[in-house]
């Protein structure tokens, strides 16, 4: 029933995707949203996968690949990373993703990226990496990444695809159309690169407050609202070779 759902879904409210191919000529900057174990990583949270999943596996291969080739051409790369204080709880999550934990730290394969001159790495306390870069004295390291770099273009990729995902992109183009981020022209979310949970209805009838999170379903939705707001998506990303 589910994959029949999604796919009269899918034929209501199509999401036109494109090819892009990346050559440099338009300052591109690479967004890894939450690429990290608390997420990905089977069996390392309480919002971790409990087994191997498909959607999220691909996932952080294509951020791999992506950031390989970023830092390869030494192009701006920024990695938000979740990561919260575990006595300020992120209602309705359970904890999940403490600072100074391996829930908080970037998947093992990306966890190259910390040695790498060209990547930013942002600790981030909230779903909405543009709020979460928000330091004390008022100042936002993802807008001064963008400034500092001059980026008219940002790649975005990780999980969710519905949440921390859809909720930065949102909070970009809302900034952007204010002009809070100029050179910035264009978000780009890349679907093959995103991922989201999964949650399916038939397992929550038996838990307790809990909301059905049928992974195909949001992962579309996901890619359907950020369109909305005015991001391209794509399903395609090449490089000169």
């Amino acid at each position: 029933m589910v994959p029949r759902t999604v796919d009269l879904l899918k034929e209501q409210i199509p999401v036109h995707q494109e090819s892009i191919h990346v050559t440099g000529d338009v300052k591109t900057g690479l967004v890894l949203v939450d690429v990290i174990n608390g997420f990905c990583t089977v069996g390392a949270g309480n919002l971790a996968p409990r087994q191997p999943n498909k959607q999220i596996s691909e996932m952080v291969k294509e951020a791999v690949r992506l950031a390989g080739v970023f830092c390869e051409k030494k192009w701006p790369v920024l990695g938000f990373l979740d990561s919260h204080h575990p006595d300020i709880p992120e209602y309705p999550y359970p904890p999940h993703c403490i600072a100074g934990t391996d829930e908080s730290k970037l998947v093992p394969d990306l966890q190259w990226l910390e040695n790498e001159p060209n990547v930013t790495l942002k600790c981030k306390d909230c779903i909405d990496g543009f709020l979460g870069s928000i330091e004390k004295d008022g100042s936002n390291v993802f807008v001064n990444w963008i400034k500092s770099n001059q980026i008219k273009t940002i790649l975005v990729l990780g999980i969710c695809t519905d949440i921390c995902v859809l909720d930065f992109v949102c909070t970009t183009l809302s900034a952007r159309n204010r002009r809070f981020l100029e050179p910035l022209e264009d978000v780009i979310v890349y679907s093959r690169g995103c991922a989201t949970f999964d949650l399916p209805v038939d397992v929550v009838k038996s838990m307790k407050d809990v909301a059905a999170h049928p992974q195909d379903l949001m992962h579309h939705i996901g890619l359907y609202i950020a369109k909305g707001r005015g991001a391209k998506v794509v399903s395609e990303v090449s490089f000169c070779t």
